[in-house]
């Protein structure tokens, strides 16, 4: 932790390598998720969807205000797991004797 508090050469090396692979890990999860909520509307439209309904509302609407939403819960919780695990590993590096 040293070389970080100091600024040093190899603590510049070691935060660029935290920050690439945080980078990393949200540009993947971004990605996952613009496909995931982008491709939906695709999806209705190759499958029509728009003619099936769940009462007064179309299923589209349904999936998109209420299905979508565990989804993203689920995305976001895997997220900070793999962050925190990014975080730890970088720990454990810096940290040893």
């Amino acid at each position: 932790m040293q070389e970080i508090d100091e600024e040093t050469e190899i603590g510049e090396v070691y935060m660029r390598s935290l920050i690439r692979s945080q980078l990393r890990l949200a540009l993947i999860v971004s990605v996952v998720v613009a496909l995931l909520v982008g491709g939906l509307p695709i999806l209705f439209v190759l499958v029509d969807l728009d003619a099936l309904q769940v009462g007064p509302v179309p299923l589209p609407w349904w999936i998109l205000g209420a299905a979508v939403y565990p989804v993203l819960f689920v995305i976001g919780w895997v997220f900070v797991a793999a962050s925190e695990r990014n975080e730890r590993a970088f720990s454990d590096l810096v940290e040893r004797p």
